[in-house]
């Protein structure tokens, strides 16, 4: 497949200034994409853009993959991110990618494009672990952290699993699932007065704690075992273990 051909050959293409062989295209006035092949020529490295777009922004996301291809799409994980990018009036310091398996674009009009598509986006560097099975990099991209929009606040990755007796509330999968931090937040103050329950959570480097009531709260983790602290320092606590 010739990659400059089909870029040129989408809706509204033109190319895109300040980075060699970049397109960008759109579908109306909402959806804004831009890609760059491969430095083999293989393969893309698409970013795309819902509602409110800034080419600028689309630019350095690509420069940024380009210069960090083999750490973004050379392996086999599903999702990939790669830290120390920065954007003018951003919070983003990353750029991510996920394999044609996860996203899927291009699957209806040109599923042979699908097969060599990396969608790259900019991103928060707590928000992938790099051991993402490739369900959860599907629920990750598609559910969870709507990388299309540029506007978005960061999604830290978490995966938690609970139980609490006294409001019969808990887990039903076998083990620790991802979910989003104010699940964390608003289950752990449930566990006052319930003793026998439990919140645990693991974070994007692979740390586990548990929380758990036993008259007072109860921390434990890698590190042992710590008791006295108060709620408020129980959910500083989990806040700083996802912005790890």
């Amino acid at each position: 497949m010739d990659l400059q051909t089909t870029l040129a050959g989408f809706p509204n293409a033109a190319p895109l200034d300040g980075l060699d062989q970049a397109w960008k295209w759109s579908l109306g006035p909402v959806l804004h994409f831009a890609g760059v092949p491969s430095k083999d020529g293989t393969r893309l490295m698409q970013t795309n853009q819902r509602g409110r777009h800034d080419e600028e922004l689309a630019r350095g996301v690509l420069a940024f993959a380009r210069e960090h291809e083999q750490a973004l799409i050379g392996t086999d994980r599903p999702i990939a991110a790669v830290p120390g990018f920065s954007a003018e009036s951003y919070a983003f310091d990353a750029v991510a990618a996920t394999a044609p398996e996860v996203h899927g674009h291009h699957r209806a009009q040109n599923p042979d494009l699908t097969a060599v598509t990396y969608i790259v986006f900019p991103a928060f560097a707590t928000e992938v672990s790099g051991r993402e099975s490739l369900e959860e990099a599907q629920a990750r991209y598609q559910k969870m952290l709507s990388p299309a929009e540029i506007g978005r606040e960061a999604v830290p990755f978490l995966k938690m699993s609970f139980d609490n007796p006294r409001t019969s509330g808990g887990s039903t999968n076998p083990g620790r699932a991802l979910t989003y931090p104010r699940m964390l937040r608003q289950e752990i103050p449930q566990l006052e007065g319930a003793p026998g329950g439990f919140v645990e959570w693991e974070n994007r480097t692979g740390d586990v704690w548990r929380v758990a009531w036993d008259g007072e709260w109860v921390l434990s983790g890698a590190e042992g075992e710590r008791r006295g602290m108060n709620l408020d320092e129980v959910l500083e606590f989990s806040d700083e273990t996802l912005r790890a």
